[in-house]
């Protein structure tokens, strides 16, 4: 069992900026991470993810406004630490927001950081 420290959550003003951070307590063969994120009444959505080569994947609400990267990008075969720097905050992106994290055969899920833009 992986298990994975979400940081950086909070309030912010529209406009705002927030980074997030994840931290998988092991590499145990991660090959891809991510973030979800989940609004009250709604089903959890992808946000963004990267793989281990350091390859992006944005939802296209959020293309142009957040980034994701990954620490020690000279390990090409797994992942262990992420960020998503979140500029240009909506009210709508106020969610619970999930790492995720994903080896071949399993994935694990953080327990959610909260962030909330205010209007």
């Amino acid at each position: 069992q992986v298990q994975l420290a979400e940081s950086g959550g909070g309030l912010v003003q529209a406009g705002g900026s927030l980074r997030l951070s994840c931290t998988a307590g092991s590499t145990s063969a991660i090959n891809r991470m991510g973030w979800y994120r989940q609004a009250p009444g709604k089903a959890r959505e992808l946000v963004a993810s990267i793989n281990s080569a350091g390859s992006p994947d944005y939802s296209d609400s959020v293309k142009g406004r957040f980034t994701i990267s990954r620490d020690n990008p000279e390990n090409t075969l797994y992942l262990q630490q992420i960020h998503l720097q979140m500029n240009s905050l909506k009210p709508e992106d106020t969610a619970v927001y999930y790492c995720n994290a994903r080896s071949s055969f399993q994935q694990y899920w953080g327990r959610g950081t909260q962030v909330t833009v205010s209007s």
